[in-house]
């Protein structure tokens, strides 16, 4: 991480509120405020549960979600209501990784068609869309005989390294990685959770990476943003916070966390009982 450098990521005073279906009055206020900086190189948590805003957050940046109020300023651009070709512009340097690696994937298309299409929608030529596609195949570390194979053959740990390579293909200088290890076994999240740590030391891309484990982002995260009802209550180094964390909701979302240990998985949820009975634990519920 190079913490010389501005940040490539602002987020200023965040809101985003929703109109909820059939719900008469104010609408749901999903974001409350958010504000954070992600460095170059850097790898910035986002833990929380769900209904937190968690989501909603990396949605914004993606132009996903609209934006009632603050703003978003990538490398220094206001990309807050950014639209048509200037958003598509910033598929170059702005990617994602979604949660599940079974439904991210077209299943009509081979894996060598799935890696080039954003590079050819994109005007790259064919021959040079091969040398990225090979290229990035081997960095995810799956063989060239994938290329002509199709989503189904693959396993869900697999499927997330396709899905992986695919958003690494053009090159982005941040990718949003939303719960991206969620829905695989422990072995599988600690493979991947490696390939990510190996991709950012090799070419330095930045990482917004959002989940419900404080756990998980332990092992990556550069810092951590632990976020609650929309709003974020606790921010700081990752190995602070998953380690002596100082709000009662940080608390619970790190004894939640598993552990391959069966007693000390039943010594956490023990303390977790008694944080639940605790005024802390009350307050923010």
């Amino acid at each position: 991480m190079n913490a010389s450098a501005g940040p490539l990521l602002a987020v200023d005073d965040l809101v985003v509120d929703y109109r909820v279906p059939g719900r008469r009055g104010a609408p749901f206020r999903a974001l409350k405020g958010v504000s954070l900086e992600v460095a170059p190189g850097e790898c910035l948590g986002i833990v929380g549960e769900s209904g937190s805003g968690k989501s909603t957050l990396g949605k914004a940046i993606l132009g996903l979600a609209p934006v009632t109020a603050g703003a978003i300023a990538f490398d220094g651009t206001d990309i807050t209501h950014a639209r048509g070709a200037a958003r598509r512009r910033l598929a170059s340097s702005l990617q994602v990784v979604f949660q599940d690696p079974y439904g991210s994937l077209d299943p009509g298309m081979t894996i060598g068609e799935i890696l080039a299409e954003p590079l050819v929608a994109s005007g790259v030529r064919a021959a040079s869309a091969r040398g990225s596609v090979t290229e990035m195949l081997d960095r995810v570390k799956l063989p060239q005989n994938a290329l002509a194979r199709y989503p189904s053959e693959f396993s869900g740990g697999q499927r997330q390294r396709i899905a992986i390579a695919r958003a690494l293909v053009r090159r982005p200088r941040l990718i949003i990685c939303d719960e991206p290890v969620s829905a695989l076994d422990l072995t599988t999240q600690a493979a991947i959770i490696d390939l990510f740590i190996e991709i950012q030391r090799d070419t330095g891309v930045s990482y917004i990476f959002v989940s419900h484990d404080l756990g998980v982002v332990r092992r990556i995260c550069h810092n951590v943003a632990v976020m609650y009802r929309g709003e974020i209550v606790e921010q700081g180094p990752g190995e602070q916070i998953t380690r002596s964390p100082e709000h009662a909701y940080s608390e619970r979302l790190l004894l939640a966390s598993p552990v391959a240990d069966p007693s000390a998985q039943a010594a956490r949820r023990q303390a977790w009982l008694r944080l639940r009975r605790t005024a802390d634990a009350l307050a923010i519920q």
